[in-house]
């Protein structure tokens, strides 16, 4: 067993040698026929360089970001947390009667938006709240609800809502000119526009933070994106899905489809 062991050792030794290519001087080890040969010198790594060591430490601590998109919805339970049998719209009025007024930050909603929501009851091909998704994206096992609100500009308001303890806590809300919400595994992913530099757009991931407990955006790009009629994009196109149904105890058949009657979204190939 000893000769063997040996041979297996030599062997591995002459791949290490390999690998560090001794500047491709070596072709194979052993014999020619079948036997190893150098791929060519490996270019030589470069590691980070911090720039301007001396600079003095920060005197304040970094902001805990997305702490303040944390917030329970007042008057909404959960039975059993399941966010299935909760009415996306009820969900929304409660927080716009929570805040009336506002108009910035998490909470804010333009005024006509805030009067729609409040009026979908009476005036439901006109309400603003788009039909709810269900994902779990914190990872617990249970779905979250997804919102979307139309609003002014060409903008969508996002907010994901978690059902814990019998309530709903929002863990996020965002507003923006909103060309794609994609859902990939835990994340959610968002495609904007961007106004300030022309054949480009954002492209955010939104990801469960344990620690802040709370979506926050953990990767963001700027995308180049073809102009139309200039062949394909670089983006490929989101691969588009319908809502999950929100189960109604009063309905036929147990299901409704949502307080706004949209068309379904047809699925897309994505581009080549």
């Amino acid at each position: 067993m000893r000769p063997r062991g040996r041979k297996v050792a030599a062997g591995v030794l002459c791949a290490l040698v390999l690998g560090g290519g001794l500047g491709g001087g070596l072709v194979g080890c052993g014999r020619s026929e079948g036997g190893l040969a150098s791929a060519g010198p490996t270019p030589t790594a470069v590691g980070p360089v911090r720039l301007w060591p001396d600079l003095p430490p920060a005197t304040n601590p970094p902001v805990d970001y997305g702490e303040s998109d944390t917030q329970r919805v007042p008057g909404i339970d959960v039975p059993d947390n399941d966010v299935h049998s909760l009415d996306a719209v009820a969900v929304v009025a409660a927080e716009v009667r929570a805040h009336p007024g506002t108009y910035s930050g998490a909470d804010g909603m333009y005024e006509q938006t805030a009067r729609a929501i409040l009026a979908c009851g009476t005036a439901p091909a006109a309400c603003p709240v788009m039909r709810p998704y269900y994902r779990d994206l914190t990872g617990n096992g249970r779905d979250e609800l997804i919102v979307g609100i139309r609003m002014p500009d060409q903008q969508v308001g996002v907010r994901v809502y978690l059902a814990e303890n019998g309530g709903l806590t929002r863990i996020m809300a965002t507003v923006d000119q909103v060309i794609s919400v994609e859902l990939a595994g835990r994340d959610l992913i968002m495609r904007v526009g961007s106004a300030g530099i022309p054949g480009y757009e954002y492209r955010t991931a939104w990801s469960w933070d344990e620690q802040q407990h709370s979506m926050l955006p953990t990767r963001d790009e700027i995308v180049r994106v073809k102009p139309a009629g200039s062949g394909p994009s670089t983006v490929p196109a989101p691969r588009l899905v319908s809502p999950t149904p929100t189960p109604t105890p009063g309905s036929p058949d147990g299901l409704t489809d949502g307080p706004a009657p949209v068309p379904a979204p047809v699925p897309v190939e994505p581009s080549p």
